[in-house]
């Protein structure tokens, strides 16, 4: 305690010179800390509106094989999960901790009115969802269970066809088992739209979008989960994976893909693998009732984890050339420190101080000049990234990256704490050679020399 309390005061000495040094080493931390909130921000952002756009992180569908209608023809897939709460039961008796999961039913299809046409993905939702409502930007209008077939599509496609709400238009899709439709809907609520994920979606009741595509009563196209730790996914699939396959061993009606074949024949992209083993061009993969694909957003979306690592690989770089670049300067001031105190760490020597307890002042107060210059950068990088947050971006090029209209930042705190330790480390390594000389000097030779 006495050499911390000996580091502290030392520091007050030569104010000037320490605040230059703490505000390099402030900034170093700061400019450090913003890319990594920001970059990481924007990852995590488009990867929230990919997981809103399929519905979660983790994504069970239900597929039937129906072989050809005539000879020589070729299988298809159909799209039905028939048993409404088999996965939720399943998923439930697993204990996977999840913010929500849901069922709906999706289909592709083009909307027309006075003779324009555009192009949707419809998703049959619970229009009753909490988390769903919460997401959606209404700019006119809102969701209303009350109209038969009510609508909901994004500003971009109604200001397209100059549509408002209540008008009705005409839906152009096809059945489960694909064969042509149409059916009447009404436009209830107009979306705020930040991209283009945005600009196609469009939402309507799931029962709605059952009776126009003939799914079966009670029946939807898949099952998603939005985890809580989405580093979690990857277990909590194989561990759906498992329980279904143990019920396909007692029913024949029930068959599951495997993640672990998917990733031997498509070590880089899983979701890859496990279309090939449900492709109808290949007679071999025939099956009888229903077979479940379980899938990550990391199987369909690989880029976006290698994204991520590599921000990270980027952000780690920029933070030891910053660093590497305020330790040249730490060395620096602890030569000139130590050529300034010459005489005063024999006076010290001589009082019956001795080497390891001087070294330890010379680190010790590098360390704490430091770790107080971080802490000012961690905190006003906190400060401008909030500041950065509140300003509203209407950049259509970015609204892959934000949320709501604005810029997110997400800091880790074990990353932060990584960043500390290797400051911590990286600054004892610079004063170790002026804290090793002083640690060596006799304080006769120390009390002689003359400044």
């Amino acid at each position: 305690m006495k050499t911390v309390s000996l580091a502290l005061r030392n520091l007050t000495r030569n104010k000037r010179r320490n605040a230059i040094l703490a505000v390099a080493i402030a900034f170093g931390f700061f400019v450090v800390t913003a890319i990594d909130g920001l970059t990481t921000g924007m990852v995590g952002n488009l990867e929230n509106q990919i997981a809103q756009l399929v519905g979660g992180n983790v994504i069970i569908q239900g597929l039937e094989w129906e072989k050809p209608v005539t000879p020589g023809g070729r299988a298809k897939l159909v799209n039905i999960v028939r048993d409404r709460n088999y996965v939720k039961d399943i998923v439930e008796e697993l204990g996977i901790k999840y913010e929500y999961s849901t069922s709906y039913t999706m289909s592709g299809g083009t909307i027309i009115f006075n003779g324009k046409r555009s192009t949707i993905q419809l998703y049959g939702r619970d229009l009753n969802e909490k988390l769903l409502q919460d997401s959606f930007q209404f700019v006119e209008g809102g969701v209303d269970l009350s109209v038969n077939n009510g609508l909901i599509i994004s500003d971009k496609t109604a200001e397209a066809m100059n549509l408002k709400v209540g008008d009705e238009v005409i839906y152009s899709t096809s059945t489960v088992y694909g064969q042509n439709t149409f059916a009447d809907m009404t436009v209830t609520g107009i979306t705020k739209s930040n991209s283009f994920i945005n600009t196609v979606q469009a939402y309507a009741y799931i029962e709605d979008v059952n009776k126009i595509s003939e799914m079966p009563e009670g029946g939807y196209s898949m099952y998603a989960i939005y985890l809580k730790d989405k580093n979690q996914q990857t277990k909590a699939a194989n561990m759906v994976e498992a329980r279904i396959r143990q019920d396909s061993e007692k029913n024949p009606e029930i068959n599951v893909t495997s993640r672990l074949e998917a990733m031997k024949t498509n070590p880089t992209n899983i979701g890859m693998g496990i279309e090939k083993q449900v492709d109808p061009s290949k007679p071999e993969n025939e099956w009888k009732g229903v077979k479940y694909g379980v899938e990550t957003l990391y199987d369909e979306i690989p880029q976006i984890k290698t994204v991520l690592n590599i921000v990270h690989i980027i952000t780690t770089v920029i933070l030891l050339v910053i660093l590497l670049i305020v330790m040249v300067g730490v060395s620096n001031t602890y030569r000139m420190v130590l050529y300034e105190r010459i005489r005063e760490i024999g006076t010290m020597r001589a009082l019956g101080m001795n080497g390891k307890d001087t070294r330890k002042v010379f680190t010790n107060e590098a360390v704490i000049l430091c770790i107080i210059g971080a802490i000012a950068g961690l905190i006003f990088a906190v400060i401008v990234m909030a500041v950065i947050h509140c300003i509203p971006i209407s950049n259509e090029a970015l609204g892959f990256f934000l949320q709501k209209g604005h810029f997110s930042f997400k800091v880790s705190a074990i990353s932060v704490i990584l960043q500390y330790v290797m400051l911590i480390i990286l600054t004892s390594l610079a004063v170790r050679g002026s804290a090793k000389q002083a640690a060596r000097m006799s304080p006769a030779e120390a009390l002689r020399t003359v400044k």
